[in-house]
């Protein structure tokens, strides 16, 4: 167990750090929306290793959500698949990573949380 936590860890962080596809998997007009959107706080990072609307947002903002979203989800069964784990694990493993690269005041949701500024 303590291995395969280990290698989601560092799949995890690879993916965090765009080396692993997540990055691919999404337009370069989504991922500059949703930049922009996290810095407004209208966008955060989830425990889960997806994003979340924190408030507001028109349609556009929340179909480059689902679409980074579907990329990550993607690399997550991926990562599943690889290491014997689940792709939840895999995803919260990569939440982890991404929390840490998150500026300060942009938002986290801790899993059955609710949104708080870093």
């Amino acid at each position: 167990m303590f291995r395969k936590t280990m290698t989601v860890l560092a799949l995890g962080a690879a993916l965090a750090a765009g080396a692993a596809g997540v990055a691919s998997a999404q337009s370069a007009a989504a991922k500059a929306q949703v930049d922009a959107a996290k810095a407004q706080g209208q966008v955060g990072e989830q425990a889960d290793g997806y994003l979340g609307v924190v408030s507001g947002g028109d349609a556009a903002l929340r179909a480059a959500v689902a679409e980074i979203n579907t990329g990550r989800a993607a690399a997550y069964r991926d990562i599943a698949a690889k290491t014997g784990v689940t792709p939840e694990a895999a995803g919260q493993a990569t939440a982890t990573q991404l929390y840490a690269r998150l500026a300060p005041g942009q938002y986290w949701k801790p899993l059955n949380g609710s949104w708080s500024k870093k």
